[in-house]
């Protein structure tokens, strides 16, 4: 049994806020072995992150250790005799600061805010080696450069002069990885370290710690909320709710036998494959929704027939090129630039969800900003059936398109980012209705009232600021505001992806209901099959721009026939450490690059396939249907 690298001891740890003491840490006591690693596991506000920023001293000016001890042990500091307490040192002591980044290292959940971008990836990775050991300018490079490649950067070499916003959000985190492990610590804190990037770059990064922590053989204490990355990652798993520890144990037995009702809750508030027909998530706090009568009163009846016009959305042919410019404008050549979309077509029936999956950087989110007409493309068409009259959507101006932007809006995956900080909440929802001159002043007051309700939002709160909410409240207020218009077509573009789970999960319950109460139609976009799978009726799959693959939900996930189709699946961490994620086509982007698809989906020069259809509304991007047939 190996020997213990970090225990912490009644842990207490105090905020002073304006209206009093906040007790963010309540008595926490844990350990870590060496060579482990040891998940904690909780929502926001659990008092995860301040248990870790305790270990490092790095704690808010406003918050301190109240009690406790943090004993840690690995052999080589207090000259091998016996554990420091790193409670007991000054933060910014000497022996604190050769701890930290020297002994025990941190990667956070964001990296460009933790990168500086006036400096460059090899000097600030040799930064961290000449705080901590007597080198000279030319070892430190030398070093980083080692590091660097231990991380699997393409390039090392020449990553040592990039800066950090000429990488991708996975590079980027690789960078940072090898800055906390470049002086070689025996315990890492690994911060939410995947919870901003993509399934695939997830899967990548998991897969990099592990190696990492065994070539190293270092200890890794992982902040998370999610439960399919413990599954993957930890050795033992401790589970925090307000302050104090629920229930820990090994992951075995935490997954296979949970006891505590918090973490019982937890593991049904994750979305999964393979849930039962009709079942539903299980948030820890449900909500309620209420109201709804001026919005079902708002809404017109569908003439007999009007379907027969075709689907509500019908999109062909789309295509859109950023950054291109005109031959001779600076020696640039004509068509250059970035392809975002690359004849995209597809439709949505109205009262369908259709997900659109893929990667950052795939198209998504361009194409959902075609559709509402912020993005205008090279060629294509989108075609709206308003009530069984089609609408030329590229073609509108003018009043014509402020009134087609009425029946579709927009869900943002921001939800601080998309509400005006400056504006109270009642002057945010009812914003589109003041634009869009519906109902006077009382009416509009109502109408915000309701749909306050109908979000599960308290309507006292109205005069509230967007700070004042939880990021799932805000979410609602998002929501709240697109359903404002009372549309047909809602585009959902991440809706959940910054939110915990058991958050994500009342979102995601509050969408499935006001789909069927309101007869909404949804866009819903994302990077995570397993949320897709639950909202969604019918499943498009984006790479590069384009769709290469479309199937109902079920057909997608019974027999997905893409190779990129099946690198998405194999990505997603699920909640069972039986249903471990399989790696092997997830390295090195191979995914995700169309040259290395293997035929008859290869994309390059000499092969630009269509989609075929394979039956039953499965079609996927290939040469031949004959040849999908035989690799399927």
């Amino acid at each position: 049994m190996s020997r213990t690298l970090l225990r912490v001891e009644d842990l207490k740890v105090d905020f002073q806020v304006p209206g009093g003491v906040v007790q963010a840490v309540r008595g926490v006591s844990f350990r870590v072995r060496a060579g482990s690693t040891v998940a904690l596991v909780g929502e926001s506000g659990s008092g995860k992150s301040v248990a870790a920023q305790s270990i490092l001293r790095i704690l808010p000016r406003n918050a301190a250790i109240a009690d406790g001890r943090i004993l840690f042990d690995d052999g080589i500091v207090n000259d091998g005799a016996g554990p420091v307490d790193i409670a007991s040192l000054k933060a910014d002591g000497t022996a604190m600061r050769a701890l930290r980044g020297g002994r025990i290292s941190i990667i956070f959940q964001e990296p460009m805010t933790s990168l500086s971008p006036l400096h460059t990836v090899g000097d600030q990775v040799g930064e961290a080696v000449r705080l901590h050991q007597r080198v000279t300018a030319r070892q430190a490079r030398a070093q980083a450069e080692d590091m660097l490649r231990r991380v699997r950067f393409p390039d090392p070499k020449r990553a040592l002069d990039t800066y950090p916003f000429e990488l991708s959000g996975g590079l980027r985190q690789r960078a940072m990885i090898a800055m906390a492990l470049v002086c070689r610590p025996a315990l890492l804190i690994a911060d939410e370290p995947t919870t901003a990037l993509d399934v695939t770059i997830q899967a990548q990064i998991l897969k990099l710690i592990k190696d990492l922590q065994a070539d190293l053989g270092m200890a890794v204490l992982l902040i998370t909320h999610d439960l399919g990355v413990v599954a993957n990652l930890a050795d033992e798993v401790v589970v925090m709710h307000r302050g104090r520890i629920m229930e820990s144990g090994t992951r075995e037995d935490i997954f296979a036998d949970p006891r505590h009702p918090y973490l019982k809750a937890l593991l049904r508030a994750v979305p999964r494959f393979h849930m039962a027909p009709g079942e539903r998530l299980v948030p820890i706090r449900s909500i309620t929704s209420q109201g709804g009568s001026l919005l079902e009163k708002d809404h017109q009846p569908w003439p007999p027939g009007a379907d027969a016009a075709g689907p509500l959305l019908a999109v062909e042919g789309v295509r859109k090129r950023y950054g291109a410019r005109k031959a001779g404008w600076f020696g640039a050549k004509a068509g250059a630039g970035t392809l975002a979309v690359d004849d995209v077509s597809f439709a949505i029936a109205r009262g369908e969800c259709v997900g659109l999956v893929g990667e950052s950087g795939c198209g998504k989110t361009t194409l959902s900003k075609i559709l509402m007409r912020a993005l205008t493309p090279d060629q294509g068409s989108v075609r709206f059936n308003d009530h069984g009259r089609v609408v030329d959507v590229l073609g509108l101006e003018g009043a014509a398109l402020t009134a087609f932007r009425r029946k579709v809006q927009f869900v943002f995956q921001d939800p601080f980012g998309s509400l005006n900080p400056r504006m109270t909440v009642f002057d945010i929802i009812a914003e589109p209705l003041v634009i869009h001159g519906i109902g006077d002043e009382a009416e509009r007051a109502a109408r915000v009232k309701e749909l306050m309700g109908l979000v599960g939002l308290d309507a006292r709160h109205l005069r509230r600021y967007p700070h004042s909410f939880s990021g799932g409240q805000r979410q609602r207020i998002g929501i709240a505001r697109a359903l404002a218009l009372r549309p047909e077509l809602l585009l959902l573009d991440e809706p959940v992806s910054a939110l915990d789970v058991s958050i994500q999960a009342q979102v995601l319950n509050l969408l499935k209901d006001l789909k069927e109460r309101l007869g909404l139609t949804y866009l819903f976009v994302s990077h995570n099959l397993a949320v897709v799978d639950y909202m969604a009726d019918r499943i498009l799959v984006m790479c590069r721009g384009r769709i290469v693959e479309s199937a109902p939900r079920e057909a997608l996930f019974r027999n997905p026939v893409h190779p990129y189709t099946r690198a998405l699946l194999a990505a997603v961490p699920e909640p069972d450490p039986s249903r471990p994620l399989s790696l092997t086509d997830l390295e090195e982007g191979r995914a995700s690059d169309p040259a290395r698809w293997p035929a008859p989906f290869t994309i390059d020069d000499d092969h630009q396939p269509h989609l075929v259809d394979l039956g039953g509304g499965h079609c996927v991007r290939a040469d031949a249907a004959v040849r999908v047939r035989e690799v399927a």
